[in-house]
């Protein structure tokens, strides 16, 4: 397995410690570095992390963030071309799993920033100890761990850890957030274990309504060559709201090949039109329409003309079960363009 090494205390614990237990396993653990660039002192960082593998004989790798760094924006895109990076190298090398040292601080802060962002239960469960992308297992072992214990740990193995400056800097929300949480153990005893053995709770009530959603999308969606999906209008308007909620934000991240799902206010409101003189919409990568009584979800589309009829005539004879299939015009020039790379 690969394990995300930023050379900060709760990563390198995390690789030492599988290391130790997987190790006399026969199992190999490889340690994956990326640099980003965005500080002077990110590859002198990564290169002790390299050193400090090279001391306990654990395999490892830098993997550079290259091209220009987005102006606004930076700590999201700089998340974004991580996990693209470390999966890309698992894809390339066979490796199924990645594990990454989130711990439960992180789980707490998690829960704190997406209440501020008036998430659901779903959000406020936090982050999963296993996710799926594009084929990788993305483990988080460390959920339940406090940052504290981590450091002693690594004191205890006489180990040094990298601390990025960027992790006291107030221009990011999650760092003010964890300034927030000794306070409000202070204050009012909200710790960070009280936080995360709320979401364990809270997550009981996730996985029953995400039984409900699939059970859903297994009696109600139709898929169309795993990249778009339709529902009947109908079978939607008669679920529970909460249902109807869960349903289009898990087909959008689905179709949108999106590795988060979209933000929840942005789904009520589309939700909010749905049922009403709807005309269409855009969200997470997808369009999102209504047509033949059944909703679309289709990936978005920027087409620079319109699918000639010839060209559909032409993908039904190499696909003669379309033939007398009634689709809408844009799913037709999703199927072409996926199916035969034929752009228009």
């Amino acid at each position: 397995m690969a394990v995300g090494v930023s050379g900060g205390a709760d990563s390198l614990a995390l690789v030492l410690l599988l290391d130790e237990l997987l190790r006399p396993q026969g199992r190999q653990v490889i340690a994956l570095t990326v640099d980003h660039g965005l500080r002077e002192e990110s590859a002198a960082e990564a290169a002790y992390v390299a050193k400090l593998m090279a001391e306990h004989e654990i395999e490892h790798h830098i993997l550079v963030w290259q091209g220009e760094k987005p102006s606004t924006g930076i700590e999201e895109a700089a998340r974004d071309a991580r996990y693209a990076l470390l999966k890309g190298w698992c894809q390339a090398n066979g490796v199924e799993i990645l594990c990454v040292a989130h711990h439960q601080q992180d789980q707490a802060e998690t829960f704190l920033m997406r209440l501020q962002r008036g998430s659901g239960v779903t959000g406020l469960c936090g982050m999963a100890e296993v996710n799926e992308l594009d084929g990788v297992s993305i483990v988080r072992p460390l959920l339940n761990i406090s940052s504290e214990c981590l450091k002693n740990y690594l004191q205890q193995r006489n180990i040094s850890w990298v601390e990025d400056p960027s992790n006291q800097s107030e221009d990011f929300l999650r760092c003010r957030v964890r300034k927030l949480l000794p306070v409000m153990e202070d204050m009012v005893g909200i710790s960070s274990k009280r936080i995360a053995d709320t979401m364990r709770v809270l997550s009981r009530t996730k996985d029953y309504i995400a039984q409900q959603r699939d059970n859903f999308i297994q009696a109600n969606v139709t898929w169309w060559e795993d990249v778009a999906v339709c529902l009947p209008v109908k079978a939607l308007q008669n679920e529970h709201e909460e249902i109807v909620y869960q349903v289009i934000r898990a087909l959008i991240r689905k179709v949108g090949g999106n590795q988060y799902t979209a933000r929840s206010d942005d789904v009520e409101r589309l939700i909010g039109r749905l049922f009403g003189d709807f005309r269409g919409a855009t969200l997470g990568h997808c369009e999102i329409f209504i047509s033949r009584g059944k909703i679309w979800v289709i990936p978005e589309l920027k087409l620079k003309a319109r699918l000639p009829k010839k060209v559909w005539k032409f993908f039904t004879d190499c696909f003669p079960a379309y033939q007398h299939v009634d689709l809408p015009y844009k799913l037709r020039a999703v199927l072409v363009k996926t199916k035969m790379s034929i752009e228009f």
